[in-house]
């Protein structure tokens, strides 16, 4: 009788054992898989690297954007949307402006193609995504829009205004498509608040002040020199000394709010404290490069850099503020696996 009851339990346990592996492969199956949500799931490989592309396309334009001024080739071609009234490509007479301002013009159609991919991997990979499907929209209406202030650039002779707004959409562009890089690689449904409220707050703070150094730079940029033309152009009139001085101290007080957000970010979760880090890396290299140029009367390779380096400022910060939240799923995986007591 003990043999047959013996016998009986190890049945038992087989069958359990059985159960669990059976269980386990269910898991990892294929179908189970595809029984996720796809809300829920991260994008494929064509959808992030769309995204990814968006914004470094969104950046370099504004390196070749800054090419065609501080070379003074603003006017290269006179007119828009040919390159002269006779001609939509450039002619020899001119010269080596007028190919600068061309070959940034044809980018726009590079631009138009990225777009273009990005909406048919958003549509083929993450049809549920309204985010992302709404970003990547954002990239192709941006471009347009970009195509047309930067004609009107030209058709009003480089004012400093249309100069530093043209600017400005690029950063705004270059934002946007550093949120669609960022959520292309992360699943889609509901987000909650991941780290605690005072870092919440100055992250917060950090990001407009950042916002309005931008914004002082550009006033900067429409006082000083490299118009983007060697004729007469329309200034902003303002000291620009001055205005120097307000765009240093606003990029000290940035740097100092930094600074505090990567104090506090030592208690948060490693995702939040990576892009805070690579935010204030960007800003110290941004600082000796702004100083450096300021030392040496704003030579044109430096400013070119300092411009390039406003956008990647822009895109890590973004990145930073994205973090701040993070997909609930997420959040309550870690508070299964944590400790009780344990603070996220």
């Amino acid at each position: 009788m003990e043999n047959m009851h013996a016998h009986d339990r190890t049945d038992g346990v087989a069958d359990a054992g059985q159960t669990a592996d059976s269980s386990a492969e269910k898991r990892h199956s294929p179908e189970s898989r595809s029984s996720v949500d796809p809300l829920l799931r991260v994008p494929g490989v064509g959808v992030r690297a769309a995204a990814i592309a968006a914004l470094i396309a969104n950046v370099v334009i504004i390196a070749t954007g800054g090419l065609v001024r501080l070379t003074g080739s603003g006017l290269g071609c006179d007119t828009w949307p040919k390159c002269t009234p006779d001609a939509f490509t450039t002619t020899p007479e001119q010269g080596i402006h007028g190919l600068i301002e061309f070959g940034n013009r044809t980018l726009s159609g590079v631009m138009l193609i990225i777009a273009l991919w990005g909406l048919i991997a958003v549509y083929r990979g993450a049809r549920r995504r309204r985010d992302l499907i709404t970003l990547a929209w954002v990239q192709a209406s941006g471009i347009i829009v970009q195509a047309v202030v930067g004609g009107m650039v030209v058709l009003f002779h480089l004012t400093w205004n249309l100069v530093g707004f043209h600017y400005l959409l690029s950063i705004v562009l270059v934002a946007f498509m550093a949120v669609f890089a960022v959520r292309a690689h992360a699943p889609g449904g509901p987000r909650a608040r991941a780290v605690r409220l005072p870092t919440l707050i100055l992250t917060h703070v950090m990001t407009l002040v950042l916002a309005m150094t931008v914004v002082v730079g550009v006033f900067a940029t429409g006082s000083g020199p490299h118009s983007g033309d060697p004729s007469e152009v329309v200034r902003t009139g303002f000291d620009a000394e001055f205005v120097y001085h307000v765009h240093a101290w606003s990029g000290y007080v940035l740097f100092a709010l930094t600074l505090v957000v990567v104090v506090l970010s030592l208690r948060e979760y490693v995702g939040f404290r990576k892009w805070v880090v690579a935010l204030v890396c960007v800003q110290i290299v941004q600082i000796v490069v702004g100083v450096t140029q300021a030392r040496l009367h704003l030579p044109g390779s430096l400013v070119l850099v300092h411009m390039v380096l406003a956008a990647v400022l822009t895109a890590a910060a973004v990145a930073t503020v994205l973090a701040l939240k993070r997909p609930t799923a997420e959040l309550d995986g870690d508070a299964a696996g944590r400790p009780a007591g344990a603070i996220a």
